[in-house]
């Protein structure tokens, strides 16, 4: 094989994990072998090489994992007509939507499971990550930083979601690592290099913060030197002291979703792979 046609294993965006949410579109996918995404909803990272899927809880024994996977044949531009013939008229019928062409359709002899009812819709990652995943948490690339402190998390065995969405009022947060406790709940953040070089950036997380606060979220941050040189020195005891502060540990795997009434934000624990109201597959 040439140097050109080599395939990277850690290409970002090389697989795509997404949402199987319905028995149909399931039997689409075996039968026909091809998924749609709505071009309004494409993820950032694009077009990839392969599609990986989770499953919600009508799949029974293989709720919450993303079990099946295939590599990309072609990707089609079409309309919601050309996808459902027989389906009437309807609003929806000039939307356009990417079709996903697979080669074939293939299970993992070990699923890749989630640990906690969360709120997902795509999962870009690289082929090496997919390959070595255990939790849904171990397919997140969004950062070299993130990386290493959930390596470390992950050691000390400290429970953890990535990427974890809270809405507070009419805002949407993406959290870089999410630790309930039994008295709070813990956002971890990781700051780049050019995150100290933006100013607008710093006054744009003090609203986040204090949002994320009268949420009952407390907020710990740490920049790439610190989590680079000494993340064991500096990091993980910062985390671990707000975790005893905080009443240590609220693990929960795979529990039902829960209410809270915190500093006056009634919030919900939103289910697993729920669809956000900015996503919309049909």
């Amino acid at each position: 094989m040439s140097r050109k046609k080599q395939v990277r294993i850690d290409e970002r965006g090389q697989v795509l994990v997404a949402i199987i949410n319905n028995q149909q579109d399931f039997a689409i996918l075996q039968n026909e072998l091809w998924y749609r995404i709505p071009v309004a909803s494409r993820p950032k990272r694009w077009p990839p090489q392969w599609l990986a899927f989770y499953q919600t809880k009508i799949f029974g024994d293989e709720a919450f994992t993303v079990s099946y996977y295939g590599h990309v044949r072609e990707i089609k531009l079409v309309k919601r007509y050309e996808l459902f013939p027989s389906e009437p008229t309807n609003p929806k019928s000039g939307r356009e939507y990417y079709k996903v062409c697979l080669q074939g359709l293939e299970k993992l002899d070990r699923p890749i499971r989630s640990t906690r009812w969360r709120r997902i819709v795509f999962i870009p990652t690289t082929w090496l990550k997919f390959l070595h995943a255990v939790e849904i948490n171990d397919l997140f690339d969004e950062s070299p930083l993130e990386d290493i402190l959930w390596a470390e998390l992950r050691q000390c065995k400290i429970d953890a979601e990535r990427q974890w969405d809270v809405q507070v009022g009419r805002a949407r947060y993406i959290l870089d690592f999410a630790i309930f406790c039994t008295k709070g709940c813990l956002d971890v953040e990781t700051d780049g290099d050019l995150y100290h070089h933006n100013p607008k950036r710093a006054s744009r997380d003090n609203e986040r913060n204090n949002a994320l606060a009268s949420a009952g979220w407390h907020v710990l941050r740490f920049d790439g030197r610190q989590i680079r040189e000494s993340v064991s020195q500096e990091c993980l005891p910062a985390i671990t002291n707000t975790i005893n502060r905080l009443g240590g540990l609220d693990s929960e795997s795979l529990a039902p979703r829960r209410f809270y009434n915190l500093a006056n934000v009634s919030a919900e624990q939103l289910s697993l792979f729920e669809p956000a109201t900015e996503y919309d597959l049909d």
